[in-house]
């Protein structure tokens, strides 16, 4: 019996910020399955800031998304049919299996699915703090930030997906954490619910000079280590409050992504020694057993929190981007599928 899948697929590159023009809806009939195929119906689609990196033709550390192709995403689901004993239906999974109702698995294609336990974990958290923002946020961490006990750890886009979790890791291990978020709510939520140290709401701290002071006052012994979503003025006041030998880890630019970001407090990286270091947690495969052990563990015990932000319906993803790069998620952005 044949199964019509919808897609998006992306129809044109962005020089700026993704508009829902960039996407095209498609309805295609879903071939039948093959010897050791999958088939996979999606229950959630991840959006993610590096989906705009991929959707721009300017040098990007991402695979430029071809056009006129499904676009790009995670995902989580059941397999809803298979040929592959490996698989078998009902199996929940998590994978790369883009923006569309169903995916069919090659051969080719299985060693990227990967089956999940969801007695103690929900299974849209495989796309967030138990997939690769959690992970993202535990390498930059333990393997550039390496905090110790009693040391101070500021995360910009503190609410986010990966800044949520960077923060509770950090008190986990002993340090101070202070988040760095967009307005009242977020500031609240980062806290009061996830036990953050302090909050700053940058809305409020529109120049340097005073994001620095409210940096001074949240870290008055100064800064140990960094985690930075954001960059531009915020990177710079971090740099202003450093201490000796502080560690940065530098994962996203999102304030001002495809267009240069200047950095003016570079002279501390060089006084104080600073050790900063970007990274792409696709290139460090090896510590995902560990870092989705330990974080799958924590989400399991309640130690690890996170929030969703959910949209319904395939239809709604290309708004869903738009509103992740407007600062309008608070935690993981998701589409609900099912």
């Amino acid at each position: 019996m044949s199964l019509n899948n919808k897609q998006w697929l992306l129809i044109s590159h962005t020089t700026g910020e993704p508009t829902p023009e960039h996407f095209k809806l498609v309805e295609r009939e879903l071939p039948d399955l093959q010897d050791g195929e999958v088939l996979v119906r999606h229950h959630y689609l991840s959006l993610d800031p590096y989906m705009r990196g991929r959707m721009t033709d300017a040098k990007n550390y991402a695979t430029l998304q071809p056009l006129n192709e499904v676009m790009i995403g995670g995902t989580v689901g059941e397999v809803a049919a298979s040929k592959n004993p490996a698989f078998a239906v009902g199996d929940p999974v998590v994978g790369m299996g883009s923006w569309q109702l169903y995916q069919r698995v090659t051969v080719a294609e299985l060693g990227g699915l990967r089956k999940v336990d969801t007695s103690c974990v929900p299974l849209s958290a495989y796309l967030g703090a138990v997939g690769m923002p959690g992970v993202t946020a535990w390498y930059g961490l333990n393997r550039i930030i390496e905090p110790k006990a009693g040391q101070t750890i500021v995360v910009s886009a503190a609410s986010g997906a990966v800044g949520s979790t960077v923060g509770q890791l950090a008190k986990v291990r002993g340090a101070r954490a202070v988040g760095i978020a967009g307005g009242p709510d977020k500031c609240r939520y980062v806290t009061q619910e996830l036990g953050f140290d302090a909050c700053i709401d940058y809305k409020q701290h529109q120049d340097l000079e005073s994001l620095s002071q409210a940096l001074k006052e949240a870290c008055p012994d100064g800064i140990d280590g960094h985690f930075e979503n954001v960059g531009g003025m915020i990177l710079d006041a971090v740099l202003l409050h450093s201490n000796s030998f502080a560690r940065v880890a530098l994962c996203g630019m999102i304030s001002r992504y495809g267009q240069p970001i200047p950095i003016t407090q570079t002279q501390h990286i060089l006084m104080n020694r600073m050790r900063l270091e970007a990274f792409v947690i696709s290139e460090h495969m090896e510590v995902w057993p560990d870092a989705l052990k330990e974080l799958g563990t924590l989400v399991a015990a309640g130690k690890l929190k996170y929030r969703e932000t959910v949209s319904q319906g395939l239809e709604s993803a290309p708004e869903g981007l738009c509103d992740l790069f407007k600062g309008k998620n608070f935690g993981k952005q998701l589409v609900k599928l099912v």
